[in-house]
């Protein structure tokens, strides 16, 4: 009998689950293969690239990731290896924050050690690319960060407003975040 999919709702910044650290992953475990593909469906519905359990209310150390043109795939007990380089990056937002964006500085190089949605441990590569923004940003999640507590500076915060961004200043910005 096939099982079916759960939409879960997003939770936003403020809510204390964000917060705390998520604890790990014993077994995967039929339920948390569910768990799994509710996640999945649930960052497809809010038009993600990522999504970690916290966001959905639940406190165990597990993400998703779709990114655009691959496979989706989860990473449980995900932790970072290796984080090297630095780069800025324009606009990076959450599905927990939403509404807003903000530039700030993510690492050009991570490597992630996780298990997959059976339980098999991988490791996984990835540079100068969204994938490597999106490991940082879902590991942040799983020990209570979110990208706002990296922004340098507030005006950094960009809000979506009408059908542009503006500054947290209230000026607008052109889609590089760069005022018009």
């Amino acid at each position: 009998m096939a099982s079916t999919v759960t939409i879960r709702p997003i939770r936003y910044l403020g809510d204390p689950v964000l917060r705390r650290p998520a604890k790990r992953v014993e077994r995967v475990t039929e339920s948390i293969q569910r768990l799994i593909e509710d996640m999945m469906e649930s960052m497809y519905v809010a038009q993600g690239v990522g999504l970690a359990a916290p966001q959905i209310g639940v406190g165990l150390q597990i993400a998703v990731l779709g990114m655009p043109d691959d496979e989706p795939f989860a990473i449980v007990n995900p932790e970072i290896v290796e984080a090297r380089g630095s780069r800025v990056m324009d606009a990076e937002g959450c599905l927990s924050v939403p509404g807003y964006r903000a530039s700030l500085k993510r690492s050009r190089h991570v490597v992630v050690r996780a298990l997959d949605a059976e339980g098999e441990e991988f490791t996984l590569t990835a540079e100068d690319d969204l994938l490597a923004e999106a490991l940082e940003h879902e590991v942040d999640h799983l020990h209570g960060t979110l990208y706002v507590d990296h922004v340098e500076r507030m005006t950094d915060l960009q809000k979506l407003q009408g059908q542009g961004w503006v500054q947290a200043d209230g000026e607008p910005v052109d889609a590089n975040g760069e005022r018009d």
